[in-house]
This record gives C-alpha cells, sequence and structure tokens, in this order.
C-alpha cells in the first residue's frame, strides 16, 4: 500500500467539505500525514457564464474584499485544526478551481486528496457540473469524496 504523507483538502466552507476534512484529519493522525488546506477564489468577473457578451462592472473594492474574505475564512478554518496538526498549512489559490486544486496536488506531490462532493443530480448537475468529478478525472493521486452527513429519518 502506498505510504500517504500529504492530503490535499480543498474547501469551499460548506459541510460536504467540513465532512472531508474530518476524514482527512482521521487519515492524517493515522497516517502521520500533514494536510494543506485549499480554498480557490475565482474571480466573478472571469467565471461568469456571460461575461464575455458584456460589459460588467462592480463597485470599487468587492473582489478584493471577497478575496479578503475567502482569506479570513480560510485561516479560521485552518486555525480549528492546527494545534492538533502541526504539519497542517493554507492556501488561498486563484483562477478556474478544478484545474487549480489539481495544480496545486501536483505542486506539492500530494499523495491523496480529500474533498466534499453536493451530490447534486440531474439539472442542478448539468448546469453546475461537478468540481469533485473534473477533480477526480484530471489528479494523479488518488481522491476521496466525501458527502455532506445526511440526517437521520425520524422514526415512523
Amino acid at each position: 500500500m502506498p505510504r500517504i504523507a500529504r492530503i490535499l483538502v480543498p474547501t469551499d466552507f460548506s459541510a460536504a467539505s467540513d465532512a472531508a476534512l474530518r476524514y482527512a484529519r482521521s487519515l492524517a493522525t493515522q497516517f502521520g500525514a500533514s494536510i494543506t488546506l485549499v480554498h480557490v477564489f475565482e474571480d466573478p468577473l472571469t467565471s461568469g457564464a456571460f461575461v464575455g457578451d458584456g460589459v460588467v462592472t462592480i463597485p470599487p473594492g468587492l473582489r478584493e474584499a471577497m478575496e479578503r474574505a475567502a482569506r479570513e475564512q480560510l485561516e479560521k478554518q485552518h486555525a480549528g485544526h492546527a494545534r492538533s496538526l502541526p504539519l497542517s498549512s493554507a492556501n488561498l489559490l486563484m483562477g478556474p478551481v478544478a484545474k487549480r486544486i489539481v495544480e496545486h496536488a501536483e505542486k506539492m506531490h500530494a499523495d491523496l486528496i480529500v474533498m466534499g462532493t453536493h451530490g447534486r443530480g440531474g439539472l442542478s448537475h448539468l448546469v453546475l457540473g461537478s468540481i469533485a468529478e473534473k477533480v477526480v478525472r484530471m489528479a494523479r493521486c488518488p481522491v476521496l469524496t466525501a458527502r455532506e452527513p445526511q440526517s437521520e429519518p425520524a422514526a415512523a
């Protein structure tokens, strides 16, 4: 079995990403691995479907405020587990989400990517696509996907 020494955990700050981080923490503890937590900030001006069709203006400083908020949220999430996993780090990346995740995994020589999936289906999957699905297809290392824990159905 291959050694797991470096785990990459992408987060979008959702419950599914939190579940993935819990899995990664457990694996990191078991294998003595490091965790790199990443959030990919996709510029709102370059990620829209119709940006090329017209002029989009945003209030001055909005992009910087959004980036700062993402960085603060990432640092807060990282601080929540950094004490128990001293080999952990956090990075804010910029650009197309799936592509940046795979590039960062290659750059850090990740042995495993652990990421959340929202489990969308139907039209929402068709329209929004799946970042996790793209990462699974493109990554050179194994990818473990975790879904948001579902609440137990009420007893009848």
